[in-house]
């Protein structure tokens, strides 16, 4: 029985080995990547990179030894996606409220909330889309970008190819944002001081390291308060997919399995303990910044089997009505944020 046990243990063993090896593989070039000073200027982050890579062994090697692979590349997008977002909880203190203020958090409630509903609509109403695919793109523009959509993949249990497609949405939209801001802030200067024009950046633009790209082009004040406030705006991505959870029961046909209870994204609940863990700094700020490095090596690893599993006919087969979402919400994050974000300004002032 010891022998038939051990046995099992080195297949299981061997079961998710050489898929994990891929993914990170895949993970440590886009790391490489990333850190060639004309790509980390445009604001193409690891997580963008590692599913690009992914993406193109998936639709060209991949293929052909997949079944040897399978088993490690669906354990890194399901179990190390969780992992990862739980120590996401390490880039954030509760500090950092108090740093931006009420009206940072308002202008932050207000944009996500507005822009996911704005989702809902369009998706549905007005492009045709699945419920799945609406809710993701929502996620990524009004939270924060891919992280925000491999978050909720498990709770809404969506497509590999759909999770992409939602992505991609970021990775096109946010990357022209870095340029776009930029443009923007000589012209809406009588409105906006760089601190309050920083906010309005974190609170409107997409991925992390977009937002520090885009707020590095007009002063260090701007970057600093865009940080803040993106980062407080990633908060939010736990209370999000709780909700979202109780949404999708609520959709769930009468007697189906998800009717019986509420699927609580534990993660996103640990997501916040964590955070509040850091908050009180119990931890020596190396030791963060480990934590950290390695929070990004497992969502990289999760995007590179996300990659590796999305083929380019599924994101044909999607057309165009999932980007012409995307660039509504696109419009609207630059247009109805700025207006949020001097309308709460003027009435807190």
């Amino acid at each position: 029985m010891t022998a038939l046990t051990v046995q099992a243990h080195r297949h299981t063993l061997w079961h998710f080995l050489p898929g994990l090896a891929l993914s990170a593989a895949i993970t440590g070039l886009a790391l490489w990547l990333g850190n060639i000073p004309a790509v980390a200027g445009v604001g193409l982050s690891a997580l963008t990179l590692a599913i690009l890579c992914g993406m193109i062994v998936g639709n060209t090697v991949y293929p052909k030894i997949w079944q040897h692979c399978d088993g490690g590349v669906l354990f890194a997008k399901q179990h190390l996606l969780r992992l990862g977002i739980i120590l996401y909880g390490f880039r954030l203190t509760f500090s950092q409220i108090a740093d931006v203020g009420v009206s940072g958090l308002l202008i932050d409630v207000l944009t996500l909330c507005s822009t996911f509903a704005l989702a809902c609509w369009l998706g549905q109403k007005v492009f045709g889309l699945d419920k799945q695919t609406s809710w993701l793109i929502g996620a990524g523009s009004s939270i924060c970008g891919a992280a925000a959509v491999l978050a909720t993949e498990p709770v809404v249990k969506a497509e590999a190819s759909k999770v992409t497609v939602a992505v991609a949405t970021v990775v096109i939209f946010g990357t022209l944002a870095i340029f776009i801001y930029p443009m923007i802030y000589p012209f809406v200067s009588q409105w906006f001081t760089p601190e309050t024009f920083g906010i309005y950046t974190g609170s409107t633009m997409h991925e992390v390291a977009q937002v520090v790209a885009a707020g590095h082009a007009i002063s260090p004040e701007t970057e600093n308060a865009a940080v803040i406030a993106k980062m407080l705006r990633v908060m939010m991505l736990a209370p999000f997919l709780i909700f979202l959870a109780a949404r999708v029961k609520s959709l769930a046909p009468a007697g189906s399995a998800q009717t019986s209870k509420i699927t609580i994204p534990w993660f996103a609940i640990l997501f916040i303990v964590v955070a509040i863990f850091n908050s009180f700094h119990f931890l020596p700020q190396a030791v963060v910044n480990l934590l950290v490095t390695l929070d990004t090596v497992l969502l990289a690893v999760a995007m590179a089997a996300l990659g590796l599993t999305t083929h380019v006919s599924a994101l044909k087969k999607a057309g165009v009505r999932p980007l012409l979402m995307a660039l509504v919400l696109f419009i609207w994050l630059i247009v109805g944020g700025a207006g949020i974000n001097l309308a709460i300004h003027h009435l807190i002032a």
